[in-house]
């Protein structure tokens, strides 16, 4: 007698969030997941770690075969609100702006990609994830329910990000960040693996215009709609 096989359940959902950097995808990523009551994976937070971790080392950002194994091993964490590299709070040292620099330039290395890449699959569990990234609707999670692509001019974002350092009584020159802007969005878009682009289904978002509040209850309103769709 042959016995009906178990259904295997379906997947914890998950809603994409890509973008350019300083596009508001990390504020707008945690908020939605934190009203759905979903996880949230910052995954370039992982690139940053990977970075930063090759600087302490003294392992040169451009050497793929180091930084690839340093991204395998990678003792990072994230508890109690923070960012840990092994037992170091790393979550200012994170958001340098060189470590954002070689952030962007370890995440152009296959091997780096590789390594990378189930951890942050292991980060989809029940109720949801948010996931905000680069490729998180294109590579990482290509069955997301909603994926969304969120930008803003380069000019807006440069101005975000100089308000930020200000704020925090650092010094800044937003012609030297809209230059950096433009730089990086030149290196993520046209590296060879992964490259930063919209996935054909998602949703567009400028938000040059938009503040975070309307930006994320665009992202809710879309997900609900999705949502619906696939239980029709």
């Amino acid at each position: 007698m042959n016995l009906p096989l178990p259904l295997t359940p379906d997947p914890a959902p998950v809603i994409t969030i890509d973008g350019p950097s300083a596009s508001g995808k990390g504020t707008v990523a945690e908020r939605v997941a934190s009203l759905l009551g979903f996880h949230f994976l910052d995954s370039g937070a992982l690139y940053r770690l990977t970075a930063l971790s090759a600087m302490k080392s003294g392992v040169a950002l451009d050497d793929e075969a180091r930084v690839g194994e340093l991204a395998v091993a990678l003792p990072a964490t994230f508890r109690d609100g923070a960012v840990w590299l092994a037992d170091e709070n790393v979550s200012e040292a994170i958001r340098a702006e060189t470590v954002g620099e070689g952030a962007s330039k370890v995440a152009a290395l296959p091997a780096v990609r590789a390594a990378l890449l189930d951890r942050q699959r292991a980060y989809r569990q029940a109720p949801g994830l948010v996931a905000d990234g680069r490729d998180m609707g294109t590579v990482i999670f290509p069955d997301a329910v909603a994926k969304v692509f969120l930008t803003a001019s380069a000019e807006a974002r440069a101005e975000r990000r100089y308000k930020q350092l200000i704020g925090k009584g650092n010094s800044a020159s937003l012609a030297a960040l809209v230059a950096d802007m433009q730089a990086r969005d030149a290196r993520d878009t046209a590296r060879s693996v992964a490259p930063l682009k919209p996935a054909p289904d998602a949703l567009f978002l400028d938000t040059t215009e938009m503040d975070v509040e309307s930006a994320v209850r665009a992202v809710l309103d879309y997900y609900a709609s999705c949502d619906a769709r696939n239980k029709l």
